[in-house]
């Protein structure tokens, strides 16, 4: 029988300080889980004692055995796809799905410590350090909603991607005193955890984005922020580590308004000059771009003379996408802001 079902079927016995355990377990199951009687006396404002007869009254031993039961229990939730998949699916999925998704959220955000937060928002502000974003497959969404828009607010912003091979040649460039933030959530992937492992020895400062304070990343940061993944169907659900990715952008555009005012000027002048938009920020749209014309010899082809000049190719080649090419190029507001200038005549 479930933890939850036993406190249901216990429910008139409990006193007031148990009901307050209870309520522990059903909001933070992971302080159950990996926590000791001592912590989750102090998360239910009770004492040890009263833990200790909460789980027997529940039909356990003790509190080692109903610890038991939650990690078996957690790690069901968090288990393969491919045994998830065999469950049958709720009879109100959306309405099961948002219930799941709300609490995902309101479980990360809410147990963020305001002064770890405002640690790490300090760290990703910090102009003088690099900022490497290292996510898994599974959490490449959060990675990439932390490291986008942080990319725009600063210079200096790397999200690592790739093979293993690939993403260790990346972060070859990174300096003793950088940040990385790396993501990832059981069962994790080995040549993630190595390449963590590489940078803390290289010296970089850690901050992990995980699933458990029994994480093995954050066992190598110094800084963890943890996010449930809790999923209805059969894959893990990444939207409160998105949500927790937003709100650490949030700190940082708070942090470094001044600096990154020009930063976007910039961006959207780009954005606007090479036309890369529908519409304006208004929400007016913006008149379709002239077809770019074909070159042969140096000048414009029109007509039948273009068909010759094109010979074999498919329609859409030799086309000059020069403007574009430097825009899927750039790598900073540096060269954003040299695209937007105004061409001399």
């Amino acid at each position: 029988m479930a933890v939850a079902d036993r406190i249901i079927q216990h429910a008139h016995l409990l006193t007031a300080a148990e009901r307050r355990v209870a309520e522990v377990m059903a909001e933070e199951p992971d302080a159950v889980a990996f926590g000791t009687v001592a912590h989750v006396a102090r998360k239910a404002s009770t004492s040890g004692p009263t833990v200790v007869r909460f789980a027997v009254k529940l039909g356990y031993a003790g509190f080692v055995d109903m610890q038991s039961q939650v990690q078996r229990e957690i790690a069901e939730l968090l288990g393969p796809a491919r045994d998830r998949i065999r469950r049958p699916p709720p009879i109100d999925l959306l309405g099961r799905v948002a219930a799941v998704e709300e609490h995902n959220v309101r479980r990360t955000l809410g147990s963020v410590p305001p002064v770890q937060f405002a640690a790490v928002v300090g760290q990703l502000s910090d102009p003088t350090r690099g900022v490497w974003v290292l996510a898994g497959d599974a959490t490449a969404p959060v990675g990439a909603t932390l490291a986008v828009p942080l990319g725009q607010l600063r210079a200096g912003v790397t999200l690592v991607a790739g093979s293993g091979v690939a993403a260790a040649r990346t972060l070859g460039g990174l300096q003793p005193g950088d940040v990385l933030v790396t993501i990832d959530i059981r069962r994790y992937e080995r040549w993630l955890l190595e390449l963590t492992r590489w940078a803390a020895q290289a010296g970089a400062d850690l901050v992990a984005m995980t699933d458990s304070p029994l994480s093995p990343l954050a066992a190598l940061a110094a800084s963890t922020l943890l996010m449930s993944a809790e999923g209805v169907g059969p894959f893990d659900s990444m939207t409160a580590g998105v949500a927790l990715a937003n709100a650490l952008v949030v700190g940082v555009s708070a942090r470094v308004r001044g600096t990154a005012t020009p930063r976007l000027d910039a961006i959207e002048a780009a954005w606007r000059g090479t036309r890369s938009l529908v519409a304006d920020p208004d929400g007016s749209v913006l008149p379709t771009p002239a077809p770019a014309r074909r070159m042969a010899g140096g000048r414009p082809v029109a007509g039948s003379a273009r068909k010759a000049a094109d010979g074999d190719r498919g329609e859409g080649e030799g086309v000059d996408a020069t403007p574009l090419a430097g825009v899927a190029a750039l790598g900073g507001v540096q060269a954003l802001e040299e695209l937007a200038q105004p061409v001399e005549p």
